[in-house]
């Protein structure tokens, strides 16, 4: 293991903002903030708005200073990349930001029902040969209903035509709700800043001649 990687995994225990909870503890155990977010950690009763697989922040953070009078929480298992995410809210004084290090399908571990307003997925691994991996198939879907308020919106942004396709046949399919989509974001008018906050990576696939596809949803909680 690197150095760099070894002083980050020890700076990411200073952090009061990153919450890092063993899967041995967690599976058995729920975690002592879920369903309790709002109140006993921001403090408020913001939106509480999540971001899946988020790297090192990037995006959360973009967030996080753009809509102060929400709460943001991003989640990956990496726990090098999410010292980034982590290091620049400290510096930059965010008191709505926090970030989780665990896997995505522990989320009822850590959310109550209803506890979540939104959620994000932003340029995840498409998982082109696992069809029951990528973070919008049925099975995720349903983890997510299970701590998504009522009429929550759903954001998937990818640069990954096959995963966009995938997702809008299975919303259609499953009967979810699909209420704005785009197969190349920057040539749309109609979207909204918040999506088109850019991370390294994603201006990395704008420069190599990519177009950026763009899905919001919500999820039919009753299966019908």
């Amino acid at each position: 293991m690197g150095k760099n990687k070894l002083e980050r995994f020890a700076e990411n225990l200073t952090f009061e903002n990153l919450f890092q909870v063993p899967y041995e503890q967690i599976k058995d155990e729920d975690f002592h903030l879920k369903g309790k977010w709002k109140e006993e950690y921001f403090k408020n009763n913001n939106p509480l708005v999540l971001e899946l697989g988020c790297g090192k922040g990037e995006y959360t953070v973009g967030l996080a200073r753009k809509y102060k009078d929400r709460n943001f929480i991003g989640i990956d298992i990496k726990g090098a990349r999410l010292w980034r995410g982590c290091k620049t809210a400290v510096q930059e004084n965010l008191s709505n930001v926090a970030f989780i290090r665990t896997h995505i399908q522990m989320l009822n571990s850590f959310f109550g029902k209803d506890e979540v307003d939104q959620i994000w997925i932003t340029f995840c691994d498409p998982q082109p040969k696992n069809e029951n991996r990528r973070l919008t198939c049925p099975r995720f879907l349903d983890l997510y209903s299970k701590v998504l308020a009522p009429n929550a919106v759903l954001h998937l942004k990818t640069d990954s035509k096959e995963l966009f396709d995938y997702t809008y046949q299975t919303l259609q399919q499953q009967g979810h709700g699909i209420l704005f989509a785009t197969d190349d974001l920057y040539a749309d008018t109609a979207t909204e800043d918040a999506e088109k906050i850019q991370t390294f990576y994603e201006k990395m696939f704008l420069d190599e001649g990519k177009k950026i596809t763009y899905i919001r949803f919500t999820l039919n909680k009753e299966g019908k």
